[in-house]
């Protein structure tokens, strides 16, 4: 970044800014937008969301990106529509149909069996239509192309698959997975299982790691936010985000921090070889992530320098 570039950053503090992301627009949109609400254009998301999807999407705002190694392989939670008896090339409703039944649509009892066979690890092949790359070009440059290649399939995790509500030929379910899971290949993959076809109609993201649609704004709201000046009030905190215990380290341990060096853990930390935590300067500030060692010192994972 150049001098000119951090004179024209407006200061404040890092943390997270949790948006509800309207449909129709992209994770890019959302992060040019703050970028305007905040003045930085240290901005960076936890995790896309495809145009058609809506709700929770993290947003790292200035030093607060640099954490976004340590928040983004989580957990993530999903609504989603499922309508049966069409096929799409993007396995939502944005696509071309390739495919229709014209048979009669799975009753409740065969759909909730289906559903039981998704739980645990399962394999996915990414979509088509998606961010993987192949030989360093991504899928969806080759899909618009109108090419189609083969997939390696991937191993994703399904904790929770509940069937929310059932009417002939569509439900609604809820999904909480493993990061770099692919609702839409469920979807597509529970038409496949039934013999229906089906693709997904809609999709919410209701959690995105510690992040919950009770922590999101609204695009409108804020707008309004950055209009009156008080979008800062509105940041997570780091060290709330990472959920990891913290500790306030001395000046001595700051200055070797801050130089790359480890630190004593001491005896007032609870920790187990491999645990991480989160450590404050002198003046409360937020200052590493730290990962205590088998020999008892802490190690910086990622420093914040001061700013």
């Amino acid at each position: 970044m150049s001098r000119r570039r951090n004179r024209n950053e407006r200061p404040g503090p890092p943390g997270f800014l949790i948006v509800d992301k309207p449909v129709g627009v992209t994770s890019h949109d959302v992060v040019d937008r703050a970028r305007r609400w905040l003045g930085t254009r240290r901005v960076g998301h936890l995790g896309t969301l495809d145009p058609q999807a809506t709700g929770v999407l993290p947003l790292a705002i200035r030093a607060a990106t640099r954490l976004i190694p340590f928040v983004t392989n989580t957990d993530k939670g999903y609504i989603g529509t499922v309508k049966f008896g069409s096929e799409t090339d993007t396995l939502d409703a944005e696509g071309r149909v390739t495919r229709e039944y014209d048979g009669p649509m799975p009753e409740r009892g065969a759909v909730e069996a289906a559903l039981e066979t998704f739980h645990g690890e399962i394999q996915q092949i990414p979509p088509m239509y998606s961010a993987v790359k192949k030989d360093g070009v991504p899928l969806h440059k080759l899909a618009r192309k109108g090419e189609e290649v083969e997939r390696e399939p991937k191993t994703v995790r399904i904790d929770r698959l509940d069937l929310l509500r059932f009417e002939v030929g569509e439900l609604e379910i809820r999904v909480d997975c493993s990061a770099g899971t692919y609702v839409r290949t469920l979807a597509a993959d529970l038409g496949t299982l039934l013999g229906c076809g089906a693709h997904l109609k809609s999709l919410r993201r209701v959690r995105s790691g510690p992040f919950t649609s009770a922590d999101a704004f609204t695009v409108d709201q804020l707008d309004e936010e950055a209009e009156a000046g008080k979008l800062d009030e509105r940041l997570v905190g780091p060290d709330a985000a990472l959920g990891l215990p913290s500790m306030k380290v001395s000046e001595e341990g700051e200055r070797r921090l801050l130089h790359g060096a480890d630190i004593s853990a001491g005896t007032v930390l609870r920790l187990a070889p491999g645990d991480r935590v989160v450590a404050f300067d002198t003046q409360g500030q937020l200052l590493a992530i730290l990962e205590l060692r088998p020999d008892r010192r802490l190690w910086p994972l990622r420093v914040l320098q001061s700013e």
